[in-house]
Parts: C-alpha cells; structure tokens; sequence
C-alpha cells in the first residue's frame, strides 16, 4: 500500500474510534485527568510519527501549507460552543473565551488560504496566523484543564459527541499540525538563508 492509503486508513480508524469512545461516553467515565493525558499521548503521536517516519513526513511535506491550515477551518466549533453557553451547558469561562478565539482562527485561516498573496507574503502570514492559532488552542486546552479539574460536571458536553470528537481526535491533529507548520517554516527559511549564501 502506499503512504497516502496507508495514512487515510489510519485516521478513519482513528476516527472510527474517537466516535465509538463518544458513543459509548467512556471519557464521562474516566477520572478528571484522563482527558488531558489522552490528548497529550495522541498529539505526541501524530508529532512521533512525522518526526520519526520518514514517509509520512515526506508525505505531509508534499502537502501545500495552505491545505494544513485549511484543516483548521473545523474550528468553526467555537460557533457551537456560544451555542452551548447560551443553552446552559458550557460556562461563560470556557465557552466564551474558546468559542471567539476559534471563530477568529477560522476565519483567519480562510483569508490566510484565499487571499490573493504571493509565497513571501502568504509564509509570513501564516507564520503569524499558526502563532496565534497554537496559543488560542494551548489556551482552551489549559482552561478546559483548570476547570474540569475543579468540576468535571460543567464540561460534561466535551464528554460526549459531537465534541467528544476534541480531545480524542481534533484537537490533537489541531495541535499537530501547528508544530508541523513551524518546522515546515523553519526549514525553508533555512534553506533560502543557505541558497542566499
């Protein structure tokens, strides 16, 4: 099989099982500090991967960045976070602040991708863009933290899906795929800085 077959197979079965853990509501089940731990073991293994797996790096290398960034459009949750706060079922520090972080992020990701720029232009764009796109996300995922800690009972909705589908499969791709946009930065500015030697 090929690295592109082989990697979509992965993530659908990783995908497969994010949903069977939100169907079965097994993260509801787990003690408070499972989820945080979850999310870091997948996120240092999508990160493993890339760094240690010479194909699947040069796979995702062949991507152009601007569909890595695309990829971040799915954080049009925050529109359903406001959504659940207005409901009654995610508080105000939570939902709030994460809901219009990652609606700008979105929407950042969109004009980042879009707009009609050049490659120097748009690289230094989406280096600002996945500087603040990371640190919004490390936010939610420290806030989420903090308050599940205190009271598991009011991020209940993250234990179940649809957003049960964040901390065991979204979030870490989320996080992944901005240090993936770092080092992908970095080495072509090193090696223009080589070439303009």
């Amino acid at each position: 099989m090929s690295v592109p077959v082989v990697v979509r197979l992965v993530f659908w079965i990783w995908f497969a099982a994010a949903v069977f853990v939100g169907q079965q509501r097994l993260l509801q089940r787990l003690p408070p500090f499972a989820g945080p731990l979850i999310l870091a073991a997948l996120t240092a293994l999508v990160l493993l991967g890339y760094f240690r797996l010479a194909a699947l790096r040069q796979w995702f290398d062949r991507l152009d960045l601007r569909h890595l960034v695309l990829g971040h459009v799915s954080r049009f949750v925050g529109i359903y976070f406001l959504l659940l706060y207005f409901r009654g079922e995610l508080p105000y520090s939570f939902a709030v602040p994460a809901g219009v972080g990652d609606i700008v992020v979105a929407l950042a990701a969109l004009l980042v991708v879009f707009l009609p720029l050049g490659y120097e232009r748009r690289h230094r764009l989406i280096s600002i863009w996945n500087i603040v796109g990371l640190t919004d996300i490390l936010l939610v995922v420290a806030t989420a933290i903090r308050l599940n800690l205190v009271d598991p009972w009011q991020l209940r909705a993250l234990t179940r899906l649809p957003l049960s589908l964040l901390p065991t499969f979204l979030v870490p791709l989320i996080i992944a795929t901005h240090v993936i946009i770092f080092t992908r930065i970095a080495r072509a500015r090193a090696a223009n800085a080589h070439t303009n030697r």
